[in-house]
């Protein structure tokens, strides 16, 4: 069992959605990314999602555009990414972390070398925006050969076809897209993402996040109500931004405390 399907396993046991939080590697500066990581578990994070700076992030708004046009001034690459994983590792051996980007740094530096460099940093997965699922069964089952989890995305608009794919080569969860467009846009149609993910789960056996307009305790409390896990991204970032470089660490802590005490409310 992989360490993302043991959390979600336990975290099922005690009745429990997983909070899945997002921040872009080196923002919003080289040295934050460990102390935030460490601040997200501490606020309550049970899976965290380290974004690979990417300069052309087409799924993103602009909150987290700025954040990797920030990441990449302060010269952080993947390389960089996979540093500050082994780094989480020294202390922090259970969280899952899952790296989460866009195909071109992997192609650049290959894929046998990120998963190979994935799994000796101990990460436990990753999540490739533009890597269709029809078109990497090789790549998802050499992840899957040395213990990594890819995780694919699904979106309101996705067909019955495009699903059962993401069933069949996934690993895990499945992270649905609640809105059309992009990262950090619009307010989620809670009645309608439930019906979106009952039909989801004919095919998909895996657990199901669900991201993309999660901005508060209400919001993130009304989802867990038929997901198996919120996942939350431009709202921390925006946390950081406000909070500049020297109250980053506490204000994400934070933050991620009131969302997961409104998830166990």
């Amino acid at each position: 069992m992989s360490k993302i399907a043991a959390t979600f396993s336990a975290l099922k046991a005690q009745n429990k959605t997983a909070l899945v939080t997002f921040i872009t590697a080196g923002d919003p500066g080289k040295e934050s990314t460990v102390p935030l990581m460490h601040a997200l578990v501490a606020g309550g994070a049970d899976i965290i999602e380290l974004g690979v700076p990417f300069s052309d992030p087409m799924a993103e708004g602009p909150v987290i555009q700025r954040a990797c046009e920030r990441a990449l001034a302060n010269g952080v690459g993947i390389r960089d990414v996979f540093d500050y994983v082994a780094e989480f590792r020294k202390t922090n051996q259970t969280t899952p972390v899952v790296l989460m980007g866009y195909a071109n740094p992997i192609e650049r530096i290959g894929a046998a070398e990120f998963i190979a460099r994935s799994t000796a940093v101990g990460a436990d997965g990753a999540i490739v925006v533009d890597y269709p699922p029809e078109e990497c069964e090789e790549f998802a089952a050499a992840m899957r050969a040395a213990g990594l989890d890819l995780i694919f995305l699904l979106a309101p608009t996705s067909t019955e076809q495009r699903i059962e794919q993401v069933a069949k080569v996934g690993g895990g969860f499945s992270y649905y897209v609640s809105l059309k467009g992009v990262t950090g846009a619009g307010n989620i149609d809670v009645a309608d993402v439930a019906q979106r993910l009952t039909a989801i789960r004919k095919h998909v056996k895996l657990p199901i996040g669900v991201g993309f307009g999660i901005r508060d305790g209400a919001t993130a409390r009304a989802v867990a109500e038929v997901a198996d896990a919120v996942v939350i991204g431009s709202r921390i970032i925006q946390e950081i931004e406000a909070a500049g470089k020297d109250g980053a660490v506490a204000a994400v802590q934070a933050f991620t405390t009131a969302i997961r005490t409104a998830l166990d409310a």
